[in-house]
């Protein structure tokens, strides 16, 4: 989900002038998706499969607002979903942005604009935790209630360690010794977001089974299996093997 700072640019191929297999897939191959040259870098949201998961992240913000606003009253508990839901759809443009730069000048824009947008989302994200964690000091709730608690802690630190780690490597590469050093573990950060972004899918579906949700939002379990399924398969076909050392 960083930045490839130091890996050899990927050839790219005019899909249309090289003339496209009448037989692919409309959405391309996995990994097919690659900023062409000179092209607008918010195009990289929408290639490939990633219209998908825009289109699924658009409905999951829209299916927790309209539940939140439409289910009143609105509380301090009701930032927590509100915000969640935003800073996921803010993660999920960080990853699109960058997955199809290649060259150097755009893995430089693209780098500064994933870092921009992942702290963005990570302070979006913040905000929901402290929220839910405010209310239930101030009412005396119990924590570590639910499995979506438990999930959603693990996810805050595993977020905050991502995104510490992926700045500092690229801000500050002598941290890890030698900028040559810091290059050459990108690879695993890029695995370690890849995964936590998995987990972040299942603390979303968790959601819908607190007593929140049973009691107030009423959000689906299949609805949010599907939105999750949706914007899974349009990141990780995205996903381009070399920059992950394969």
């Amino acid at each position: 989900m960083a930045s490839a700072t130091g890996i050899p640019n990927d050839p790219v191929v005019d899909r249309e002038s090289a003339g496209a297999d009448d037989m692919e897939p409309l959405l391309g191959r996995p990994g097919d998706a690659s900023q062409r040259e000179n092209a607008p870098i918010a195009k990289n949201l929408i290639l490939g499969t990633g219209i998908i998961a825009e289109g699924a992240s658009l409905l999951l913000i829209a299916s927790v607002w309209a539940a939140v606003f439409l289910h009143g009253p609105l509380i301090l508990f009701s930032v927590h979903p509100l915000a969640q839901s935003l800073g996921m759809l803010v993660l999920v443009q960080s990853i699109l942005i960058l997955q199809p730069t290649h060259s150097g000048k755009q893995k430089q824009v693209g780098q500064k604009l994933h870092a921009g947008l992942n702290l963005l989302a990570f302070l979006i994200l913040a905000v929901g935790v402290i929220s839910i964690e405010y209310n239930k000091i101030r009412s005396n709730g119990a924590h570590f209630k639910s499995l979506h608690g438990y999930l959603g802690v693990i996810a805050s630190f595993w977020l905050l360690i991502q995104y510490l780690v992926g700045f500092t490597m690229y801000a500050t590469p002598k941290l890890y010794g030698s900028e040559a050093k810091a290059k050459s573990i990108w690879k695993y950060h890029r695995v370690s977001g890849y995964v936590l972004f998995l987990f972040l899918q299942a603390t979303v579906i968790s959601a819908t089974q607190t007593d929140y949700n049973f009691n107030v939002l009423g959000l689906k379990l299949w609805a949010f299996i599907l939105i999750s399924v949706l914007i899974i398969i349009g990141v990780y076909p995205r996903i381009q093997k070399q920059k992950l050392g394969l």
